[in-house]
């Protein structure tokens, strides 16, 4: 499977929340906006500043994060990234999630053939099918 992943999907799985993402294994190409190393790592640094991890988890969830993320592709939010999220959507979504389904669709344009979106958002999710990607991670 090709999937875009957003920083929910890896927050999940690192984190050992419930229902993380069954198809992960699946996966065999994944690409993401650059922006989920911000994500993911300033949700670790808040929980940390919240005592809700100690010293020792907050480094191997560093780097386990940053070793995730040498496994796909990031994707820098460029000029084309920018026009495409701010262009009208068939759904509400906010900026972070606007970002990443144009990060997936520009992707998915370049590479010629269809990407699952990975995603636990249910917004990002519902934009996402509304331009016919499948969907992973939430039931719609």
């Amino acid at each position: 499977m090709i999937a875009y992943v957003d920083a929910s999907v890896l927050l999940r799985l690192l984190l050992d929340q419930p229902n993380s993402l069954r198809e992960w294994q699946q996966i065999e190409r994944g690409a993401s906006s650059g922006l989920i190393m911000i994500e993911t790592l300033r949700t670790v640094d808040r929980l940390r500043l919240l005592n809700k991890l100690a010293d020792r988890e907050l480094a191997r969830l560093r780097r386990a994060i940053v070793s995730l993320l040498a496994s796909i592709q990031l994707i820098d939010v460029n000029a084309a990234v920018i026009d495409r999220a701010a262009q009208p959507m068939p759904t509400a979504l906010g900026t972070l999630d606007a970002i990443h389904l144009a990060t997936a669709l520009l992707w998915q344009q370049t590479l010629g053939t269809a990407v699952v979106m990975a995603t636990h958002s249910h917004g990002l999710a519902l934009a996402a099918e509304a331009h016919g990607m499948r969907v992973v991670g939430v039931s719609l």
